[in-house]
């Protein structure tokens, strides 16, 4: 209104740092609850490594946290051997260390632990996971607290078999994988303009004014799902089945399902009223805006040129025609039990 008396600043004052404090504690306890191993299945033969010797752990410098799992790191695994880099190098520097190991280690955040895995897979080497992100998506599902819990895995020889979500542009093309999730629509358009404009504004104001320009902006993305024509908003596959709706976190409470979880958000309406529609619905339910369901292989064609598509927070151009399915138990990571 223009009207700034005391009063008004202190309520608002007031009021601000209540729910900061609410969601604050909303968010550690819900960080807290996702903690929790599965019911995946115990990898046998997975080598123990008291003192870290055969392990080479690549940590990404440019990561959130990852200093701090470092530290950890070297004080309960000695011998291991560890590189620092950072950025483009990390791809090469991955696939090199993956060909030498014993085991395979990496700390950094979703993105990071990605293309480790994609290492490792091709290596066929076992994967150590050191969260050294913002959010750890994976970790968290998988039940690793942080580098502590790695390190007794390591050094006792535990290790789980994991699923691995794959996206393959058919033949000739190069095959991706996914950890978490893949989508197609909404969110790689977010992800895309956050990317580009958070180097000169900052992630935050990033963030908002990607939204914005989403919401004000997107178009349904017209493509064949399993051989029929659709029209979305959003096509989510996460690697297992997610749990929780509106404000909760979303969770796995299984990496060796062995099924994607496949969400549609119908094209059609404003995106806005249709995305906040289909969070409220619930996981596994159906409404008029949105569908899920569990499977193994979904096959999407009819891709229009140029559109993005994103996995693991990662961001890319999508092939014309593509097949998600998911690889049972293919991956090997340490957890302790």
């Amino acid at each position: 209104t223009g009207v700034h008396y005391p009063s008004d600043v202190l309520v608002g004052a007031s009021l601000g740092v209540a729910a900061g404090f609410v969601v604050r504690r909303l968010a550690r306890d819900a960080q807290e609850a996702r903690v929790v191993p599965g019911d995946e299945r115990t990898a046998a033969g997975a080598p123990a490594l008291p003192d870290g010797a055969g392990l080479t752990v690549v940590v990404n410098n440019g990561s959130g946290t990852a200093a701090e799992g470092l530290d950890v790191l070297r004080t309960r695994l000695p011998a291991a051997e560890v590189i620092e880099c950072e950025g483009p190098e990390l791809p090469a520097t991955l696939a090199k260390a993956a060909s030498r190991a014993t085991v395979l280690g990496i700390c950094g955040g979703d993105g990071t632990v990605n293309a480790a895995a994609t290492a490792a897979l091709e290596a066929g080497v076992p994967l150590a996971v050191f969260p050294g992100g913002t959010l750890n998506h994976f970790a968290m599902d998988l039940g690793l607290a942080g580098a502590e819990a790695t390190c007794e895995a390591v050094a006792q020889g535990q290790a789980v078999r994991v699923g691995v979500g794959r996206f393959s542009p058919g033949p000739g093309g190069e095959s991706g994988y996914f950890l978490n999730n893949f989508s197609i629509g909404a969110y790689p358009e977010l992800l895309g303009h956050r990317l580009r404009w958070a180097p000169r504004i900052g992630g935050g104001p990033a963030a908002v004014l990607a939204a914005w320009r989403v919401l004000r902006s997107q178009r349904p993305v017209r493509l064949r799902l399993a051989g029929r024509p659709r029209s979305v908003w959003l096509l989510f596959a996460g690697n297992g089945t997610y749990h929780g709706t509106g404000p909760t976190p979303r969770r796995r409470d299984s990496l060796g399902e062995g099924l994607l979880d496949l969400r549609l958000v119908h094209g059609g309406g404003r995106p806005g009223p249709r995305l906040l529609a289909a969070a409220f619905t619930g996981p596994l339910s159906r409404s008029p805006v949105h569908v899920a369901t569990r499977l193994r292989s979904l096959r999407i064609g009819d891709i229009p040129a140029g559109t993005p598509l994103a996995y693991d927070g990662e961001y890319a151009e999508a092939p014309a025609a593509l097949v998600l399915d998911q690889l049972p138990d293919a991956l090997t990571v340490y957890r302790p039990r």
